[in-house]
């Protein structure tokens, strides 16, 4: 089962994240199979991180609140909230297989109208590299859709048409440099 995990960054926690960059990476070396995407979300001048994304295959809920809340920078208080929600993929593959080696992008998501349903998926721009529906642990229902993009700017013609809002926020690759 996949999940999509955000963990917020507390605002001016960016030291306290640089200290724990290693125990977060050697974290996440033991999930290096079960990730197919990673990657911190940053400011609108990319200076800084802002959060940091993972979609993750873990075999139920326990196993992903287990990885979302042992993880090192939420267990020091950089992030809060952490979004942990059901990843259903759409695109196939890991961002790994779809990136140019480019590393910069966007998050962008889709949030659905209470009630709504997916519609069908477009098919996939260049530079998609990672694409899900979002759904709730808590009732099973459909939150909206989430797209990974490597591309120097994004809007939402990466996404279909219909949603109640849509947030796109800079992104990069995440993992071991």
């Amino acid at each position: 089962m996949l999940h999509f995990v955000w963990g917020i960054d507390v605002p001016g926690t960016g030291p306290l994240r640089e200290e724990l960059v290693e125990k977060h990476w050697a974290y996440m070396d033991g999930y290096v199979k079960e990730l197919t995407a990673r990657g911190p979300t940053l400011s609108e001048d990319r200076s800084e991180a802002t959060g940091s994304i993972h979609i993750v295959d873990l075999p139920d809920l326990a196993a992903a609140r287990a990885f979302a809340f042992d993880e090192p920078n939420y267990r020091a208080g950089v992030y809060d909230p952490v979004l942990l929600l059901r990843y259903e993929d759409t695109l196939g593959g890991t961002m790994w297989q779809h990136a140019s080696g480019e590393g910069s992008g966007f998050l962008l998501i889709g949030h659905a109208a209470p009630g709504a349903s997916p519609s069908a998926a477009v098919p996939p721009r260049p530079g998609t590299l990672a694409r899900g529906e979002l759904f709730s642990h808590d009732d099973g229902g459909w939150l909206g859709t989430a797209v990974l993009v490597e591309a120097s700017r994004a809007d939402g013609s990466f996404l279909p048409d219909g949603y109640e809002e849509v947030e796109i926020h800079p992104w990069q690759m995440g993992g071991r440099r």
